[in-house]
């Protein structure tokens, strides 16, 4: 049980990461370019998410929302880092 909340944590704090990253320029950026940035995000942290949860995420960022990065490494669909 502490190796998979351990996984959790490492996960969420990946995606954290990465959106904040992603976040801190989108302004300027395309949906394309967000949708980029955060696939290259994603491959350096080790995580993956579904093409759905992708497209979430990028419309999220892209209208300037906050993504719910708690609920999005909760949901077991992506995978890493182990």
């Amino acid at each position: 049980m502490t190796e998979m909340n351990n996984q959790d944590s490492a996960r969420r704090e990946a995606l954290h990461r990465v959106v904040e990253r992603v976040n801190a320029w989108q302004e300027t950026a395309t949906e394309g370019t967000i949708h980029d940035e955060l696939d290259k995000g994603l491959r350096e942290a080790g995580v993956t998410l579904t093409p759905e949860q992708r497209d979430h995420v990028v419309e999220e960022i892209s209208e300037g929302r906050d993504v719910d990065v708690d609920a999005l490494a909760a949901d077991g669909t992506g995978d890493g880092p182990a």
